[in-house]
């Protein structure tokens, strides 16, 4: 691989797209492929029901990250609108999932030092999995 990245896009698979719009009932996407010349998914309002992939990175042609589109999926959530939305998440939060554990959020959690007992000068954004009986 040259030292130059080249464009890389992951599509949903129709099969799977096809079972989430039977559920969801999609009116818009704001990251299409192939993406229309000047179109920017973050800055044009959205439908009622969106259905978001985003790009894993900005480098994909888009004007945006995957996070950029997070923060204005909330925007368009907070006006009333439905977002489905995949992520990559790493295995052990899928079987987490998978296994039905309830999710919150933590925070920038400020994890202490074993040592200095001092909390992270960078602490990391967490969440809570919780397995109930």
């Amino acid at each position: 691989m040259t030292s130059k990245q080249t464009k890389q896009y992951w599509l949903t698979p129709p099969d799977r797209y096809a079972a989430l719009n039977h559920e969801f009932a999609f009116d818009f996407d704001p990251c299409p492929y192939p993406r229309p010349a000047d179109f920017n998914g973050l800055t044009v309002p959205w439908g009622k029901s969106n259905y978001v992939n985003p790009p894993f990175r900005k480098e994909d042609g888009h004007t945006g990250s995957m996070t950029a589109f997070v923060h204005k999926a909330i925007a368009e959530h907070k006006q009333g609108k439905q977002v489905v939305m995949i992520l990559p998440v790493y295995a052990h939060i899928n079987l987490l999932l998978e296994a039905g554990a309830e999710v919150r959020s933590a925070g920038r959690f400020p994890f202490l030092d074993t040592e200095t007992r001092q909390p992270s000068t960078h602490p990391h954004p967490c969440a809570l999995f919780i397995l109930r009986p």
